[in-house]
């Protein structure tokens, strides 16, 4: 596949370029979960076999979602993962199952996080005046840090003017906005996905994500413009085929791209780790 990025054209390679001698070295698997592990905002049975599969021959998988505190409190104790790293890298969860306990790490103090929930509740307000066609997520009340600003999951899909105005308020207000495949997410306090990324590996495994040694061991999935911090550090990172409609958006591509689209495209992806580790096995 090949996408349009600042006027030239960028190769992203098909999985199958991922070589079975690499595939089979990775033991890690950090994930988007929107319309990478999901297709249509369903978890399919496939996605979800896929998810089990990796588990039992001890491959570890990490989701790395915008989606709020509240689903990863369910996704962290029920889904087969390792933890989960959510509202675009504000927390960490990791259930331990032996201790029956939750440990989470956050990136801002309480404090930090009530005085921040006041400042989006303006952007809020401006942002129901200025684009009234956007809905506010109705995963919200379940959010610790960030506004999540609906532009398709429940609301007739907004325009790309409309959803770049919806950054640009975010952003006028000193806040953080990045696009996922459903919403804007927006927040104050530096943090992102790949800072927690590299704090879970290190507190939950020991691991280095800068070393060398690691990137050989680890893997990125995602689908849009807000896994392009993924995209663009790990080695090996693969996005499902529906990253082309973000196409002209991303700065780094991912190095790899499925032929199927959301949880097929996780689906195939896994299948093709799987055979590698299984034909290294034998």
């Amino acid at each position: 596949m090949k996408a349009n990025l600042n006027g030239s054209r960028v190769h992203m390679r098909p999985l199958a370029a991922l070589s079975k001698e690499e595939a089979a070295r990775i033991s890690v698997l950090f994930s988007d979960i929107d319309d990478t592990i999901t297709t249509d905002g369903k978890l399919t049975a496939q996605a979800y076999d896929a998810l089990w599969r990796l588990h039992d021959v001890g491959l570890t998988v990490v989701p790395v979602t915008g989606r709020p505190a509240g689903w990863c409190d369910h996704i962290a104790r029920f889904w087969p993962v390792a933890g989960i790293i959510g509202e675009n890298g504000a927390f960490y969860m990791r259930y331990d199952r032996v201790r029956r306990r939750m440990f989470e790490m956050h990136a801002l103090s309480t404090e930090e996080r009530a005085l921040n929930r006041r400042r989006l509740e303006l952007i809020r307000a401006r942002i129901a005046r200025e684009v009234p066609n956007a809905g506010i997520a109705s995963d919200q009340p379940y959010r610790q840090y960030d506004l999540a600003v609906d532009f398709c999951e429940d609301v007739p899909r907004l325009s790309g003017a409309e959803i770049a105005q919806i950054v640009a308020i975010f952003e006028d207000a000193g806040a953080t906005a990045k696009v996922s495949s459903i919403h804007v997410n927006g927040w104050f306090g530096h943090y992102d996905k790949l800072t927690m990324m590299k704090r879970f590996a290190h507190d939950v495994f020991g691991l280095d994500l800068d070393a060398p040694e690691t990137q050989q061991r680890v893997a990125y999935m995602g689908d849009s413009p807000n896994d392009e911090p993924g995209f663009r550090f790990f080695r090996y990172s693969i996005a499902v085929a529906n990253i082309a409609g973000f196409a002209d958006a991303l700065e780094h591509p991912p190095a790899f791209v499925t032929q199927a689209e959301s949880g097929a495209g996780f689906t195939e992806a896994a299948d093709w780790i799987l055979s590698a580790r299984s034909e290294e096995s034998q």
